[in-house]
Formats: C-alpha cells, sequence, structure tokens
C-alpha cells in the first residue's frame, strides 16, 4: 500500500500575514502555503497568483479592501499549476495574463494537475466546489509584456525555465520588488515535478540581475531587504528546494552571497 503525502494528513489552519514589501506593494502569506502578491497602482490593482480556491481567494481580497478600494483589474498567474490558479474567478479581473509557455501546460496537462493536487492538498481545495473549471488567460505573451496601472509601470517577464517551463515574474521598477512565484521560496519545500533543474540557476541569477531591494517568493515569508534576498536566491542557487533553517549559510552558498552583496555595494558607490 502507498504511503500518503504528508500534506493529505495536513489539515490544520494556516497563520495569514499581509506584509508590505514597497510603497503600494504587498505580500500575502500563509505559513508555506501559496503566496500571492499584490500590486496597487493609480486606477487599479494587480493581483499575482489566484490560490487554489475562490474561497481561499476571497481571504486575499478581504486583505486588499483593508488597504484600498481599487477594481482589481489584472491577474497574473507566474505559472499553471491548480493551486495557484483555480480561485482566479473570484477576483473579476478584466485580464487574466500567463505566459503562452504556461497556457500550453494548462491546454497538455492542467486537467491532470488539478487532480494530483487535490488529492495532495486537501486543506486547500475546502470550497472546490466554486471552482468554475479550468483557469485560461485572457492574454499571454512569449517573452515579456508592460501593463500600465494608471501611471504605475509592471513589466511582466520569462527569464528563464525553473520551477516549470512557463514560469513568469513580476517587476515593479518604480519600488525595485519582484514576485518571483515558485522560482523562489522561502524556508519552503520546493514542488520539483515540472522543474528544469539545468536552467535554474540561470533563472535565479537573471533575477538576482535585477538587484530587487524585495520579492514576494511563491510560498514562505517575504523577503524585504537586499541582504535577505541575497540569502534566499542564494540558498537556492545551492539547489533548488535547499532551504536554510538558521545558522550560517552552507559553504557553498557562501560565495554567491558575497558575490551579490559585492556587486551592489559597488553599484551604490
Amino acid at each position: 500500500m502507498a504511503k500518503a503525502f504528508a500534506s493529505q494528513g495536513d489539515l490544520s489552519e494556516k497563520k495569514t500575514s499581509f506584509t508590505e514589501v514597497g510603497p503600494g506593494l504587498y505580500a500575502f502569506t500563509a505559513e508555506g502555503d501559496p503566496n500571492t502578491g499584490v500590486i496597487i497602482g493609480d486606477e487599479s490593482v494587480m493581483v499575482v497568483e489566484a490560490q487554489a480556491t475562490p474561497r481561499l481567494a476571497r481571504k486575499v481580497i478581504e486583505c486588499i479592501r483593508s488597504v484600498t478600494d481599487k477594481p482589481i483589474s489584472h491577474l497574473v498567474l507566474t505559472h499553471y499549476h491548480a493551486v495557484r490558479v483555480l480561485g482566479a474567478s473570484a477576483y473579476g479581473a478584466g485580464e487574466v495574463i500567463m505566459s503562452e509557455a504556461a497556457r500550453g501546460m494548462v491546454e497538455e496537462r492542467g486537467a491532470e494537475d488539478w487532480a494530483s493536487e487535490f488529492g495532495r492538498f486537501p486543506r486547500l481545495f475546502q470550497g472546490h466546489e466554486e471552482i468554475p473549471g479550468l483557469t485560461w488567460p485572457t492574454t499571454t505573451f512569449s517573452e515579456a509584456m508592460t501593463v500600465y496601472l494608471g501611471k504605475r509601470k509592471v513589466e511582466i517577464m520569462h527569464l528563464g525555465r525553473a520551477h516549470t517551463a512557463g514560469d513568469a515574474v513580476v517587476w515593479v521598477p518604480d519600488a525595485e520588488v519582484m514576485f518571483t512565484g515558485d522560482i523562489v521560496e522561502y524556508h519552503s519545500a520546493c514542488y520539483c515535478g515540472d522543474g528544469h533543474f539545468s536552467d535554474w540557476a540561470d533563472t535565479l541569477d537573471n533575477i538576482a540581475s535585477f538587484d530587487p531591494v524585495a520579492i514576494a517568493p511563491g510560498r514562505g515569508d517575504a523577503l524585504v531587504g537586499r541582504d535577505m534576498v541575497a540569502k534566499a536566491l542564494a540558498a537556492y542557487n545551492a539547489g533548488p528546494g535547499r532551504v536554510d533553517k538558521g545558522g550560517p549559510l552552507p559553504q557553498e552558498t557562501q560565495g554567491y552571497v558575497a558575490k551579490v552583496l559585492m556587486k551592489w555595494k559597488g553599484d551604490k558607490k
């Protein structure tokens, strides 16, 4: 008899946090459960990641309404996994954005992934009866696209394969903050069933090249401050899914941290 996934027995409620990671930028986190990002522009709001069900999405919306009454106009889905996308209908966003590669993965294996994640994460799928079906984008892009939320510029990019073939990141240049999806996770075990290990480190380097002052990762606490960002990227650079549980960084990551911090300090002189 096959041993059940540990997540199948984890039904305890997770504590949620709504952390400001920059001006008008927030990370909705839940102790290692999937995160959602929020970008507030002059005229409207962009949400990054939908959650697994409309019920969970409404928890995010409640947090959004605690800081703004602007309409939610855009929803960006960084990849196709069911726990990220199936709550999309709750937001009522006019534009739902994915990379072309991610859309292809919805078509190829979206239903299969839904069935798999439904079985592995029962806590995340409470209220699943409300899910209207697979989530399809209204807009796709190949390498990059730009959205303006009024005057606020948001760049959505595919910087390389990592967690999946179709990963997208969202960059807010005026605040130097990035929303990375599951390319980066913090103190969380990363699912790598669709991972591209030979490309992941290069994609992390591409993220580091933006020199973000903060990152809202796919899971785990928001990474605020360049030191915290550098350490988190270094831990992942040592191997996707590896988590530093405190204390000194592993030896093989220390050079990478030093390189990133030295570059940042040199650029700021």
